[in-house]
């Protein structure tokens, strides 16, 4: 479940919110409450607009369902006779963490990357004959393909080429860069969240989890409750200390062990797993052929126990991580 925060720490500073005596970052208009961020004109592709705080409801057609999770269903649909991602997030049995889901995938939504998914618009606001009684909003982004990494890795025969797990890998590393020179950090990267498209290329997805560290270089920040998938979960999160870029590094580490062993990180009882994680250093076994049958592997074996040590201080950072995977080709 993602975590309790208030909404402000869940939104880029840039946009301009004001906050009345509404909970959230509405404003009324004749059709009913929005974002309250600035809205952009429609003219040529939407691949080069910035994202707008309104959809254009007839202008989105063709919804086909392509995937569901814990808050919300996604489909694929047009938008402007583009093909897009549709995401409705739906209130679940905790209405303030179901809303708190929606606000937190806007948190990487104004910038732009080549390996992470874009949001085109999102709102609040919705229609009364497409409007559920669970229904929090809607978020209309770029449509990264049907294909999600796990899928990749588990539904095949045999192992993925090695250099292809490294070009993977280095896509991830450059999303999560991007991210965490401005701030964000993702809290639940998993092969899951992570699209690949027709082209090949890794596009990290599902911000849900996401959260917009403090600029301020006094204020450390501790999660009372943390999303987030737990076979993935730093053990600094599970102990309640500081958030930092370095969580999304030890959940690359456990997907690029998955990348090369096409294996589940653990099996077993969660609680079980959840407490050896914190108070005896387990992690997946490091012992398997692929780490050990080349040098190629045995540089992957080293970087990934860098990557998931439980001192957050000697993981890489994002930049240290794609300096590293780009010398491994």
């Amino acid at each position: 479940m993602p975590s309790p925060i208030p909404i402000t720490r869940l939104l880029p500073k840039d946009f301009g919110l004001e906050f009345g005596a509404c909970s959230s970052p509405l404003s009324k208009t004749a059709s009913g409450s929005t974002l309250r961020v600035p809205t952009n004109a429609f003219h040529g592709k939407i691949a080069h607009r910035l994202w707008s705080s309104v959809i254009h409801w007839r202008e989105l057609q063709a919804l086909e369902p392509i995937g569901s999770g814990g808050f919300g269903t996604v489909f694929k649909g047009t938008y402007f006779d583009e093909t897009v991602a549709v995401k409705k997030v739906r209130c679940v049995k905790n209405k303030l963490a179901s809303r708190q889901s929606f606000w937190a995938e806007l948190n990487a939504a104004h910038l732009h990357h080549q390996n992470i998914v874009r949001v085109i618009a999102a709102t609040t606001c919705t229609p009364a004959h497409l409007s559920t009684k669970d229904n929090i909003g809607t978020i209309v982004m770029d449509f990264a393909g049907a294909l999600n990494l796990q899928q990749v890795i588990y539904g095949l025969a045999g192992l993925l080429p090695m250099d292809k797990c490294v070009r993977y890998s280095m896509d991830i590393a450059r999303a999560l860069q991007h991210l965490h020179a401005h701030g964000i950090v993702h809290l639940d990267l998993k092969p899951a969240n992570v699209l690949v498209s027709e082209q090949g290329v890794c596009k990290l997805a599902d911000f849900g989890c996401s959260f917009k560290l403090s600029s301020k270089s006094d204020t450390v920040t501790h999660l009372s409750e943390i999303g987030g998938t737990f076979t993935h979960r730093a053990p600094e999160l599970l102990k309640g200390e500081e958030v930092s870029p370095r969580a999304d590094v030890y959940s690359f580490g456990i997907t690029m062990w998955q990348l090369l062993t096409r294996e589940p990180p653990y099996e077993g009882d969660r609680q079980y797993i959840l407490y050896a994680v914190v108070a005896y250093n387990l992690r997946p076994s490091i012992t398997r052929d692929v780490f050990i049958q080349s040098s190629l592997g045995q540089k992957c074996q080293k970087l990934i126990n860098l990557c998931w040590d439980g001192d957050p201080s000697i993981r890489p950072t994002a930049d240290q991580l794609l300096n590293e995977l780009s010398i491994l080709l």
